[in-house]
């Protein structure tokens, strides 16, 4: 950073950018006491630390501070004594001697340790967030936070898009997940709610003319929270007019190979492309993991009319594990608890050595039976073939998860690899009313070849929705956006959705469609996720300042709280806790 960036009327420089070429000038730096260290009587050493590092200061007589004390250092940079030099500071070469000390701030005991030496339980760090933050593994995280943000600007202002700010009070919304909910003190017995996402409103500017649209996006969503989910999250937000589904993965996958190359160093390749049909029968998942090879392999035909019980099922999915006949026994027997905890019947597995089949069921397959699983995926001695026989949904997602299991680095681990999912279904089974359900939003364009099924085969339609994955995290997802009133309605029929209804929960945007609403089409994806992954964090807590706990509370400031029954009175509401 330029030094005219780093000066202020309070100090010349940050305390890690200090270096030999300073040696000889009086600078004065400004941040926290991070330790103190006496020599004999009269003469202190102090660590001080802002955000950019740390240097040291050398302070003869005596000085009243102690850690975590904000302080104002004036002294002279020279080099340290030879055999004193921190090789693991950036400042390590130099130190601020013949030092003036003024404190501007005391400081408390902290309530833990500020230098990621030791592990913190993570309710403390919550409790004393802005403690928590000083440390040097979250200043990284939240100023990596603000690269990427830039980087994402950067990219889709480079693409012609325009960022519009929209509401955070807004109407309730179809996107099925719970909402946030807000009286309005001026319209008594009325609310507004907090957007899930600013999807009918960025929709209404493609009917305004904006034909280019991108927000950093705060949305909201009253759901259970999990370690990539909160109730506040931020998203990069686009929609865009008069384009197909490759152009809008085109621009999004601009902006978060910039936001790699800002955050890693290293610009990722080309992202590739598979169907959702595609992804399901190799991987098991929608958001497969493909920093490794481990693929699922279909015995289906070999077992057809095989005499095997346990292989009798619609589907017959195969893994294999390198070098995984060295599982213990116990491990074998944890998989297979892990396979019946998802849902399967069982879990099979065969050791492939010189001699054969190590299996309880080996001596009952037969001689083709036997070849296929001995040899599948290339399959050689030491390895290990795990097998799910049941339906076919249920096979793929069991092995999925295995292999996630058995094969997924860590979060971080490199390298970062990108895959759009595309051509998902247009429905998702029914409700209990045998209406068909919406797989991403009733405003997603059908696939054109899957149109003549709608009425006729509704659950074989293909929608043009894509999502993006990333080291197996889904990151967000995108859809055409239907405009054309004859293809709502057959949507909205095929949901069970009458006129009626669809005027009355969603007229404000039909209404808009009917004086021009061009082709488009959008996407949005989380960018707490993207920058855990960049970070190597597990949770999406470690790159958020003040998140919230699973439990939905934040313990620094005690929220949820109740309110005054003045302020209640003043928005005509009325608290009945008898069924709490």
């Amino acid at each position: 950073m330029p030094r005219e960036y780093e000066s202020t009327s309070l100090r010349d420089l940050l305390c890690g950018s200090i270096s030999e070429a300073h040696v000889g000038q009086r600078l004065s730096v400004c941040g926290w006491v991070a330790k103190r260290r006496e020599h004999g009587e009269h003469l202190a050493f102090l660590d001080i630390r802002d955000r950019s590092g740390v240097v040291q200061a050398v302070v003869e007589g005596s000085v009243d501070v102690k850690s975590e004390y904000v302080v104002r250092v004036t002294g002279t940079v020279t080099p340290r004594p030879e055999g004193t030099v921190n090789v693991k500071l950036s400042t390590g070469a130099v130190e601020l001697s013949d030092c003036e000390v003024e404190v501007l701030s005391l400081a408390d005991v902290p309530p833990f340790q500020l230098d990621d030496r030791v592990e913190i339980d993570e309710q403390v760090r919550l409790r004393y967030r802005y403690l928590d933050i000083r440390r040097d593994a979250m200043q990284e995280n939240l100023r990596l936070r603000a690269k990427v943000n830039t980087a994402l600007r950067r990219a889709m202002d480079a693409q012609g898009f325009c960022e519009v700010e929209t509401p955070l009070l807004w109407a309730p919304t179809p996107e099925g997940a719970r909402e946030f909910v807000v009286p309005s003190r001026l319209n008594p017995g009325e609310f507004y709610v907090l957007p899930q996402s600013p999807q009918i409103a960025k929709q209404l500017l493609m009917v305004g003319g904006f034909d280019r649209y991108y927000q950093i996006a705060r949305c909201l969503r009253d759901e259970d929270l999990r370690a990539d989910r909160q109730f506040e999250f931020t998203q990069l937000d686009i929609e865009a007019s008069f384009v197909s589904q490759d152009d809008v993965m085109g621009f999004v996958s601009e902006a978060v190979l910039d936001a790699a190359e800002v955050a890693t160093g290293v610009r990722p390749g080309e992202i590739e492309t598979m169907t959702w049909a595609h992804a399901l029968e190799n991987y098991g998942t929608d958001k497969p993991d493909l920093r490794f090879d481990m693929t699922l392999q279909d015995l289906s035909n070999v077992f057809a009319t095989t005499e095997v019980k346990a292989f009798a099922a619609p589907t017959v999915k195969a893994l294999r594990v390198a070098g995984g006949a060295s599982f213990s026994r116990s491990k074998l027997d944890e998989l297979t608890e892990q396979a019946k905890g998802l849902g399967a019947k069982g879990l099979a597995w065969f050791r492939v050595s010189e001699d054969g089949l190590d299996s309880p069921l080996a001596r009952f397959l037969s001689s083709d039976e036997t070849a296929a699983i001995a040899g599948l995926d290339g399959a050689g001695s030491g390895d290990l073939i795990l097998a799910v026989a049941d339906e076919h949904d249920v096979a793929c997602h069991v092995l999925g998860a295995i292999r996630v299991t058995l094969g997924s680095p860590p979060v971080g681990d490199g390298p970062y690899r990108y895959v759009w999912v595309t051509e998902f279904p247009m429905f998702e089974g029914v409700d209990e009313d045998g209406n068909l359900q919406a797989a991403h939003h009733p405003f997603t364009m059908p696939h054109p070849e899957d149109l003549a099924l709608i009425e006729t085969d509704p659950l074989n339609v293909r929608s043009q929705a894509y999502d993006l994955v990333l080291n197996g995290w889904e990151l967000g997802s995108g859809s055409v956006r239907i405009h054309r009133a004859d293809i709502q309605s057959r949507i909205f029929r095929a949901l069970g959705i009458s006129d009626e209804e669809a005027e009355i929960r969603f007229g404000f945007l039909l209404g808009a469609f009917r004086y021009g609403a061009p082709p488009h089409a959008g996407f949005a994806f989380g960018i707490d996720r993207l920058v855990a992954i960049f970070a190597g964090e597990d949770n999406i807590r470690e790159v958020i300042a003040f998140p919230k706990t699973q439990s939905g509370a934040d313990l620094m400031t005690g929220a949820p709280k109740s309110i005054t029954e003045r302020q209640l009175r003043d928005l005509r509401v009325r608290i009945d806790l008898k069924g709490k």
